[in-house]
């Protein structure tokens, strides 16, 4: 369904293996999250979706795990960033912009799509599911 989707929308977009099921347990022990079922979904339809220049639409899951972790402990940020651990990202704008969902008390309670603001700290809304999302980072209707 994702890749279809997807391809119906441009076909410049690439597609890997899909995830296996160590993977994804292995994003809930480290980030201790349960992944929306949209993007598991997605995740084990293909391990991330890619431009021909290697650029992520959607990370894999080593990269959902390596950025979560990194923005949640790296020691800089706690002085100039409110905290990470609300927010679980899954891609990026290429500007230091961040796409996530947010978590709310130990779990993601809905599909809303967030983007950080890296220059100023904002958490702003910026789709109501990853389709939407995908489509409108894809075709440009949204932006950042």
């Amino acid at each position: 369904m994702w890749k279809e989707f997807i391809s119906s929308i441009s076909k410049d977009y690439l597609f890997k293996e899909p995830v296996i099921n160590s993977e994804l347990t292995q994003i809930t022990a480290e980030l201790k999250v349960e992944l929306p079922e949209e993007l598991l979904e997605l995740l084990k339809e293909t391990n991330g979706v890619f431009d021909n220049y290697g650029c992520p639409l959607i990370w894999s899951t080593s990269q959902i795990v390596k950025e979560n972790l990194y923005f949640r402990n790296e020691v800089e940020f706690k002085d100039i960033y409110m905290p990470f651990d609300h927010l679980l990202f899954f891609s990026d704008a290429g500007n230091g912009d961040l796409f996530g969902y947010r978590i709310l008390n130990g779990c993601i309670q809905n599909d809303d799509i967030y983007v950080w603001n890296h220059e100023d700290d904002s958490r702003k809304w910026i789709a109501p599911s990853l389709e939407a999302f995908i489509k409108g980072w894809a075709t440009g209707e949204i932006s950042v």
